[in-house]
């Protein structure tokens, strides 16, 4: 590897050490608002316990994110975008699958 390369490489590891322990802000930061579980959810017209199956969360989990106890991350949160957006083409392709299985 290049030695610049490679020093630049351990600088960007100690800042991210440093951000990390609070001793520096980083540059950028994302947010990414949390979606509106209990909104989707109606939206496609479930119940709790429904939406949970379908997405294939607990029960327990899917009421933690509508009572905004926790928060969706990563692909939970792709799938959330995308049964707000198109819930029937969601349900269909969801439904399909458990029958398939």
């Amino acid at each position: 590897m290049d030695k610049g390369l490679f020093e630049e490489l351990v600088g960007s590891i100690k800042e991210a050490g440093k951000i990390k322990r609070g001793q520096k802000r980083p540059a950028r930061a994302r947010r990414i608002a949390a979606p509106d579980v209990r909104k989707i959810r109606l939206k496609a017209g479930l119940s709790q316990s429904q939406f949970a199956r379908m997405i294939h969360v607990s029960a327990k989990t899917l009421q933690n994110w509508e009572q905004k106890r926790r928060r969706p991350n990563g692909p939970a949160i792709a799938l959330l975008k995308v049964v707000d957006t198109e819930p029937e083409l969601v349900l269909r392709a969801l439904h399909q699958q458990r029958r398939a299985a």
